[in-house]
């Protein structure tokens, strides 16, 4: 009894005493952290049956699937094929384009209203005519009966650019599906889905266009189409349109600078007039981030103008196509222009459902007698190059500052797929194709063996909803991936330790000394240099990495613009040589077998690295590339499913898989 009392009597104390120091001091040391701990990992560029080209490019996965699908379920393919992802996503955007959203799923199940129309009874028939399946295509027995299947199916790929879809009935009902799958598979916490579409502009200038909001907010418009402009001035107008009369947040990410022909990031706008500071702010408003790498390739770099980078010749599917664009617009482009003014009225109409504000430029107007739309002068295929990159896009955005007062080119870096089978798959080894007609089989290794099997958004938020991951975005505390979940912390400033890197509250000291992936430093200290702290850590699931890269560009005080590679941290114990070059990694890889082994690189680098080369007068970027040792591609692991023996020598087999932060600025 005596026993009882005198424990009862301890808890009391103990009680008392923890009251008293749970009012003073809390136990858990995170109650105050404020800063992103967190990476998310997804995908905002997938099309759906939705969209009209990859309907007619064998597609008939529904948006509904392609949410179940990122979010781990087994699902059925185009091609009847059982698909599934190794992991599931945190986030998925399906971003239909804008152009014709709906209208060929609809005219194949029997629309009435487009049925009524003469194109749509002229697609319907091509479907009659040409009733192939995706299964039949790709159990072809000869490459000869699969080119002729593949013309059936892609009879009516030309659908898709018809007027079908000029009735504001009509796109309300098919925007209205859109957001309705979008909000069923919102899950805050758990699976996060945005509602958006794409845009697509004239020489591969597109856009996805990512709303934060739902569908309260989303409803009050409807998808802005290249049929109402192919200038993106006219997009972002539509954009500040939204949010100042709904108040909703929206954004842009370009993406396929590499396919723009010196397009995506050129020196003059649209009408071919040299870039203004209101275009420069109003760019760097709307499109603070760019996608990096996706199915059709990869737009980091080119070794035409990073003749020095040992791994700029990566993924570079069909650059050129660059040539044909020197000194000239696309006929599209100039249709567009001509054909402006009639249907200015259906424009300013389509958009909101309401008329939108009058815009200085929003309708350029016709040219003079006998003056022709292409003002610009022949460039080399160098600077072509220069303007389809995101390097020396960046490098660009430095010198436009110095000239306009404001960055046009100031933007993070994220990945996505671009798949237009609704399957989010960017690994090599689980690869499903661009289009439904290049899901799995013995012949695409062949035929579409330029595609990329890329890539993947990286996120660094606090928690896995809308509101934060679109914040994140804003700042662009992203980064992108080929695939791999490799995980990369980027932060810069001027007093980090050298111990910082092993710290296990690198993050912590990151913030607390610095700025993040995305962020602007400034003012230096006199006599110091910018320093940086980085960890990167492999894919679990995946291959070890080679090294860590830390890519500077910069604007001397004489107006040149340069940029160099710094390997930063090596696996296996290898130093860099004086020219900053290092032997390479090495290579496991069994390309018959589709295999490799973790048995050379690290499973984590970190380091704190110091800019020797830095002048505090010149403006500079800097930007982490993480790569990964050699592994099988995808056209490997085709290679080995299907028994291909005879593959053209120019098929590579091998890839380095990779990462791309987004830079850091220093201003001086």
């Amino acid at each position: 009894m005596n026993r009882s009392r005198n424990l009862h009597s301890l808890i009391l104390a103990l009680t008392v005493l923890g009251q008293s120091v749970l009012a003073e001091d809390a136990y858990s040391p995170y109650l105050e952290q404020a800063y992103p701990n967190s990476v998310y990992w997804g995908d905002t560029h997938v099309h759906s049956s939705l969209s009209a080209d990859a309907y007619s490019m064998g597609s008939r996965v529904t948006a509904d699937t392609a949410y179940r699908f990122a979010k781990g379920e087994t699902v059925t393919t185009s091609s009847e094929q059982s698909a599934r992802l190794s992991r599931p996503l945190d986030f998925l955007m399906v971003s239909d384009h804008a152009e014709n959203m709906g209208v060929m799923s609809r005219i194949a199940t029997g629309d009435a209203d487009l049925l009524k129309t003469e194109n749509g009874k002229i697609t319907a028939q091509g479907f009659k005519d040409n009733p192939v399946s995706m299964r039949d295509l790709l159990n072809s027995e000869t490459i000869e009966e699969y080119y002729r299947l593949m013309s059936g199916v892609m009879s009516v790929k030309n659908g898709w650019k018809l007027d079908y879809d000029t009735d504001l009935g009509f796109r309300r009902s098919v925007w209205d599906e859109v957001i309705e799958n979008a909000e069923r598979y919102n899950d805050p916490g758990t699976f996060t889905t945005f509602i958006g579409f794409e845009w697509s502009g004239d020489v591969m200038l597109h856009r996805n266009v990512i709303f934060e909001g739902g569908p309260e907010q989303a409803r009050q418009t409807y998808p802005y189409s290249n049929k109402e402009s192919q200038d993106v001035e006219d997009l972002w107008a539509y954009l500040d349109e939204y949010d100042k009369r709904v108040g909703g947040k929206v954004l842009a990410i370009p993406h396929n600078g590499n396919l723009s022909r010196g397009r995506m990031f050129a020196l003059t706008d649209f009408n071919m007039k040299p870039l203004t500071a209101a275009y420069a702010k109003t760019r760097a408003r709307w499109e603070p981030l760019l996608e990096v790498t996706q199915n059709k390739g990869d737009s980091e770099t080119h070794p035409l103008v990073s003749p020095d980078d040992e791994f700029a010749d990566f993924e570079r599917m069909g650059v050129f196509g660059i040539k044909a664009a020197a000194g000239k617009q696309s006929k599209s482009a100039v249709k567009s222009k001509q054909s402006s003014k009639q249907s200015s009225k259906q424009s300013k109409k389509s958009s909101t459902g309401t008329k939108t504000p009058a815009k200085k430029k929003a309708q350029p107007k016709k040219p003079a007698k006998g003056e022709a739309w292409v003002e610009a002068p022949e460039q080399s295929v160098v600077e072509l190059a220069a303007q389809s990159f995101a390097r020396p896009a960046l490098k660009l955005g430095l010198d436009q500052k110095s000239k306009l007062g404001s960055n046009p080119f100031k933007f993070g870096m994220i990945g996505s797929t671009d798949s237009h089978t609704g399957l989010t798959t960017g690994f090599e080894d689980n690869f499903w194709g661009g289009l439904g007609v290049a899901e799995p089989s013995q012949y695409r290794a062949a035929i579409f063996s330029n595609d990329n099997a890329a890539g993947y958004a990286a996120v660094w938020a606090q928690e896995n909803t809308r509101a934060s991951l679109f914040a994140a975005m804003r700042r662009k505390e992203t980064y992108g991936t080929t695939g791999p979940r490799i995980t990369v912390r980027f932060f810069g400033g001027w007093d980090y330790a050298a111990d910082d890197a092993l710290r296990p509250d690198l993050a912590r000291r990151g913030y607390a000394k610095g700025v993040p992936m995305g962020g602007d430093l400034t003012h230096a200290p006199a006599g110091q240099s910018p320093n940086f702290l980085l960890r990167a850590v492999k894919d679990p699931d995946g291959a070890n990495l080679d090294r860590v890269q830390v890519i500077k560009g910069w604007r001397d005080v004489k107006g040149a613009l340069h940029e160099r590679v710094y390997n930063v941290a090596l696996s296996d114990h290898r130093k860099a040589n004086a020219n900053g070059k290092a032997v390479a990694v090495g290579n496991t890889v069994d390309v018959a077998q589709a295999t490799y082994a973790n048995s050379i690189g690290d499973a984590e680098l970190a380091v704190v690295w110091t800019d020797p080369d830095f002048n505090a007068k010149e403006a500079a970027f800097y930007y982490v590339r993480v790569l990964e040792i050699p592994t099988p591609r995808w056209t490997a692991y085709d290679a080995k499913r299907y028994g291909l023996h005879d593959l053209p020598e120019r098929i590579p087999m091998i890839t380095q898989e990779r990462a791309y932060t987004s830079p850091i600025w220093y201003t001086p």
